[in-house]
């Protein structure tokens, strides 16, 4: 497995655990190592005392990494969309767990909020396949975008929404496309300096390029469709209006079709 794997980047490194292929923090590695002893990360992370229950495609699991270490979101990777029976968990190895951890440190560096990822496992899964786990850094005190928008009053909707501004702003100026900015993708919490800080999830398709008027329009597209989508069939409470605020405040060029 580690073969197919490119080298872990600056402060990361590789090991295996019982015939999975790790990259991990340096600073956690201890920790994902005792976590892996007798189990998957997943099956570790769901079967912990402490475990956090987080809704998604499947459950993931908010735990403490043993040995002191960081409390963590670790998630079992899956298929989506019409060919997820047949395909389930499989991808083709090294997985998307490799682009993801790159996309993550891009984005980090280019000032654009998206939790840390702290390790990720592959586990063979036949020829050319593998199945992967990945653990990022708990954002505390978060909700996602969909929560606030279907559950919360107009002040709080603001204040995500100017949030979720300044995130589509960081995106821009990254030039990074997130094919898939839909509202569960985009959690709120509260910020050091006061406010609210919005994070950008599931990041391992986002792809970089130059072209940021297109990217601008593309992101911002994406996310409207979905919040469209949830306030017809979850009733979330968006107007047009405050879509159009948000665009306004994003920099990008739309106005709601009527």
């Amino acid at each position: 497995m580690s073969e197919g794997s490119p080298p872990p980047p600056e402060g990361y490194e590789g090991f295996e655990v019982r015939g999975a292929h790790v990259v991990a923090r340096t600073d956690a590695a201890s920790g994902v190592r005792q976590a892996m002893a007798s189990a998957t990360l997943y099956a570790w992370a769901s079967r912990h005392p402490a475990a956090r229950t987080l809704t998604g495609r499947i459950p993931a699991y908010a735990v403490p990494l043993p040995g002191g270490g960081p409390t963590v979101v670790v998630r079992h990777a899956q298929h989506g969309g019409l060919l997820a029976p047949l395909t389930g968990d499989r991808f083709l190895a090294p997985t998307r767990a490799p682009q993801e951890l790159d996309a993550s440190l891009k984005l980090c560096a280019a000032g654009v909020p998206t939790p840390e990822i702290v390790a990720y496992a592959l586990y063979p899964a036949g020829p050319l396949l593998a199945r992967s786990d990945v653990a990022t850094l708990l954002v505390q005190d978060s909700r996602d975008l969909a929560a606030v928008l279907v559950g919360e009053d107009e002040g709080a909707r603001r204040d995500a929404l100017d949030a979720t501004a300044a995130l589509l702003r960081a995106l821009t100026e990254a030039g990074a496309h997130h094919p898939d900015l839909n509202i569960k993708n985009v959690l709120v919490a509260p910020a050091p300096e006061g406010g609210l800080r919005a994070y950008v999830l599931d990041v391992d398709r986002v792809a970089f390029s130059p072209k940021r008027p297109r990217i601008a329009v593309a992101n911002f597209g994406r996310l409207v469709r979905s919040a469209r989508k949830w306030r017809e069939l979850y009733a979330a409470k968006i107007t047009d209006e405050e879509l159009e605020r948000l665009a306004r405040e994003a920099g990008v060029p739309w106005t709601a079709k009527k």
